[in-house]
């Protein structure tokens, strides 16, 4: 198909009728014919699934984020490969589940008892690849998190190793060591940030300031601008003035009817309320950031040309030893976990001409289907072998019908400081299934009844656990998953305790 043809085709498309699981809305401007879609993604770390207003925070405050989604399709089951950062990341640049890839682990975290690689091979042919082969600009800026520190070879494996031209950022580092210029702390620092910025400098701000010199060079010409936040990952810092803001905002809630946190196990314990100030300033930095690169693509005309991706690469830390930064209710957990708040994220895409304005998506997608997504919006053709765990989402953003796929797996075997042990997981259809392999064990929830995980269905329905675990173990080989090379560590018997083991 050329691209007129194709261009001819997504018109025809956005007029199709509503299908269950995608809510229609408005139907926007067609794009005008003749020129190749230009991509924004943007990719923000550790924001959990309610973090933003759209998706049910009455304490956030992010109007430009709501904005986005009332411009576009907002999904309510969308989740990541992975309940920490790296696999999920590397899921979406290469399309392929994290298993598959061999990086099951956020890098520089310990490779007991689960070994993975540290870095994603050169051999992936990324999206930013597939798309600057026909002629796009593509930048990357900010959180790469796609090699080790202590390798003298990080840099081979960094941004512009992988198919982006420009690298604002983006080195081995999984979070900054501070958010304030010059971005330095002790002996850390981010490799890969252009000279300049001045004190006080935040670096969200910066990190959007370099974006939009990018749009303004390119705006002529195809373009990808990846923009992947630090932000709202650690060290929980904002801009005073916003910490003071959300600070006053906090001493005004109502005092909670329920408690602020539930243990988990032994010294874990989950954080059931949003009222943290510095985190609160940290997402409206975030917000501000994306509000003021959708004013540049209006400025520079373009804006009714560009699909923007809006994702979390895993849910927010609300579980650990000590307080942790925000709450995921009503989902259970948080990062590092593969219950729903650990995975489920708030995602939205706008496509203009395409996707209905206002609309919502209640199918179950996941990160590795950014990729095929992507290539059939402009136009491309498909790359199976190199996407071969993504799906293509153009049938839910038409609403021309739902997705052809049984199932979505997890597998995170490792231990992490959310309190979280080696598991494995599946969704097929309402339900999920979580394997814990320490001991063998597992848990089955309705999803549609029971978005909180709190109804264990095992003991009720046998048949449906025996046959989810039987398609997980089955995914396990397809992917030659690595397992745990070791014995349950010293301490498991607190977690079998707790779950009344």
């Amino acid at each position: 198909m050329n691209r007129r043809d194709f261009i001819k085709t997504i018109g025809l498309g956005a007029v199709a009728l509503a299908v269950p699981g995608c809510a229609s809305g408005t139907l926007q401007a067609t794009n005008k014919p003749g020129r190749k879609l230009n991509f924004i993604f943007f990719l923000i770390d550790d924001l959990g699934w309610t973090d933003v207003g759209c998706y049910g925070s009455s304490f956030y405050e992010t109007p430009n984020i709501d904005k986005l989604a009332s411009e576009g399709m907002r999904f309510t089951e969308a989740y990541a490969a992975c309940p920490v950062c790296s696999p999920t990341r590397a899921s979406i640049l290469a399309g392929k589940y994290p298993a598959r890839l061999g990086i099951t682990q956020w890098i520089g975290g310990s490779n007991e008892p689960t070994e993975y690689r540290h870095y994603m091979a050169l051999e992936e042919v990324t999206i930013a690849e597939a798309l600057k082969s026909e002629g796009y600009a593509t930048g990357f800026v900010g959180k790469w998190h796609l090699s080790r520190r202590d390798s003298e070879s990080r840099a081979d494996f960094y941004p512009d190793r992988q198919g982006f031209d420009v690298n604002i950022g983006g080195d081995w580092s999984g979070a900054p060591p501070t958010y304030f210029y010059p971005y330095k702390k002790r002996n850390r620092a981010l490799e890969e940030m252009p000279p300049g910025g001045e004190e006080g400098e935040y670096l969200t701000d910066r990190l959007t300031d370099e974006s939009l010199k990018f749009l303004e060079a390119n705006k002529d010409r195809p373009f990808l601008l990846y923009l992947s936040h630090y932000a709202v990952h650690t060290p929980i810092e904002s801009k005073q003035t916003l910490t003071d803001k959300y600070k006053t905002k906090a001493e005004r809630l109502p005092v909670s009817e329920g408690p602020r946190f539930v243990p988990v196990y032994g010294r874990y314990k989950t954080r059931q309320v949003q009222d943290n100030p510095a985190f609160a300033g940290m997402v409206q930095s975030v917000d501000e950031s994306v509000g003021r690169v959708m004013k540049k693509l209006e400025k520079l005309g373009v804006a009714d040309n560009t699909v923007v991706i809006f994702m979390s690469d895993n849910g927010g830390l609300s579980t650990v030893p000590r307080e942790a930064p925000t709450s995921n209710l009503p989902l259970r957990a948080g990062k590092g976990w593969l219950y729903e708040g650990g995975i489920r994220e708030p995602m939205i895409i706008k496509w203009p001409g395409v996707v209905r304005r206002g609309s919502v998506c209640r199918e179950a997608v996941t990160s590795t289907d950014f990729y095929p997504t992507m290539l059939e919006m402009a136009g491309l053709p498909l790359m199976p072998k190199q996407h071969i765990d993504g799906v293509s989402l153009m049938p839910l953003l038409k609403n021309e019908g739902k997705l052809k796929r049984k199932a979505i797996y997890w597998h995170y075997p490792h231990y992490h400081g959310s309190g979280n042990r080696p598991s494995g997981a599946v969704r097929a259809g309402d339900y999920k299934l979580i394997e814990w392999y320490e001991d063998n064990s597992v848990e089955l929830y309705n999803l549609r009844n029971d978005m909180g995980e709190k109804h264990d269905l095992t003991k009720e329905m046998p048949e449906k656990a025996a046959e989810l675990r039987r398609m997980l173990h089955q995914w396990r080989r397809q992917m030659k998953a690595k397992m745990p090379a070791s014995g349950p560590r010293d301490d498991f018997k607190i977690w079998q305790d707790s779950r009344g083991k």
